[in-house]
């Protein structure tokens, strides 16, 4: 299984504020990715933490000075701008966004972004006050204007005993906008529609039927397409996940409210993934009150749920452009033929059938082995992989299909 960074050559600048402590690990991130890191500092950020640290962490020279003596003759300032695909500024100062903003190159850091021709990622991290001052919004605005992603800081009590927009946000935000960053933008501007994880169904005021979907693969999915430009609503039973950055999230319970939620986005959307484990019955009677054991029946009578794939298939036959439906069949046995049939019998354009019987694939965890079916073509059966990576197998079949 090939790391989300491989063979992706990144600068990492680090600018002059107490925020340098978190990109330590940000920079163990990123190499646990797999991408190839040179650091560089101000000297403002040397201050803070010594250049000895990154240098142990990276394995590689950490570059300061605009005027190095050794290896002179490859000018720093060009060839760390020329061979790389991404530079992450993090933190990114006050100082370091105007001098950006305003190109000038009067340090390291500055002319090398000033050289690039490489994907920009700006981590704003600051004082409130001077986040929020106008002349520091403006400098933003005119970094988003020469194409470089700023990530909007996290909110909180900082050092200076302030609270307000100012903290460098969590790596997980951060990786979501490289990686965005660096993804082709074949999704650009197309509304997609995902479902994930379980549904449950109330017996009573405390019990209900579920299954063991945790929405990993769905989430993934989610991830998957905002990195690759799509306006991204997920639709989400209960799930212990983080909502990955930049993507609507939509929480629902019982299957008829996914029912309720997908139905009414139908037609906004050109995409659609049913991903989620819809519970397909649901108890006749649900008791409002704990049903107490001494007073419990053995028999319990189920109805059966909407069966949401189904009336999604139906409603595109119906459709003059219907959206792309892919449909999710996780089986235990004649995985295979049932994909096949349920492709056909509910009118989907892709489905991706899954063993749940496999203990590396299926519910729970981290990795996937799908098989995509489509109409009219051959089986495609993809390896062990992550289910992030998975994901973009998928994505990559659909872009084809638009």
């Amino acid at each position: 299984m090939s790391l989300p960074l491989t063979d992706k050559k990144i600068v990492l600048g680090i600018s002059g504020s107490i925020a340098v402590y978190k990109v330590a690990d940000w920079l163990r991130s990123l190499l646990k990715e797999g991408g190839e890191v040179n650091v560089i500092m101000t000297e403002a950020a040397t201050r803070f933490v010594s250049p000895l640290t990154f240098a142990a962490l990276s394995g590689k020279k950490v570059y300061s000075s605009m005027f190095e003596e050794e290896n002179a003759e490859n000018i720093p300032h060009i060839s760390l701008a020329r061979d790389c695909d991404l530079i992450l500024i993090a933190p990114a100062t006050a100082q370091t966004i105007a001098r950006l903003a305003h190109g000038l190159a009067d340090d390291l850091l500055s002319a090398v972004t000033l050289a690039t021709k490489a994907k920009v990622v700006v981590c704003p991290a600051m004082n409130s006050s001077m986040y929020l001052h106008p002349a520091t919004q403006a400098n933003i605005n005119k970094l988003k204007e020469y194409g470089y992603t700023v990530v909007d800081p996290a909110s909180g009590l900082m050092a200076c005993d302030e609270k307000g927009p100012g903290r460098l946000p969590e790596w997980d935000v951060i990786r979501e906008s490289i990686l965005q960053a660096l993804a082709h933008q074949d999704l650009h501007g197309c509304p997609v529609l995902i479902t994930a994880g379980p549904t449950i169904e109330p017996i009573d005021s405390v019990r209900f039927i579920s299954n063991r979907s945790t929405g990993k693969m769905g989430f993934a999915l989610a991830r998957a397409a905002h990195q690759r430009g799509a306006q991204v609503t997920l639709i989400t039973g209960p799930s212990n996940l983080p909502h990955p950055p930049g993507v609507h999230v939509v929480s629902v319970l019982t299957a008829n409210e996914m029912h309720e939620a997908v139905m009414t986005r139908y037609d906004r959307n050109r995409v659609i993934v049913k991903a989620a484990a819809v519970s397909d019955f649901r108890p006749k009677t649900v008791r409002p009150e704990k049903i107490k054991k001494a007073a419990a029946s053995l028999t319990m009578t189920l109805q059966p749920n909407p069966d949401i794939l189904q009336e999604l298939g139906d409603r595109g036959k119906e459709s003059k452009h219907p959206p792309l439906l892919i449909g999710f069949a996780a089986e235990s046995r004649d995985h295979l033929d049932e994909g096949a049939r349920k492709l056909r019998d509910k009118n989907l354009d892709l489905i991706v059938v899954n063993d749940i019987s496999a203990t590396d694939a299926g519910f729970a965890v981290d990795t996937n082995r799908v098989t995509i079916l489509a109409r009219n073509s051959d089986a495609s059966e993809l390896p062990l992989l992550s289910k992030e990576e998975t994901a973009h197998r998928i994505w990559n079949r659909v872009v084809k299909m638009l």
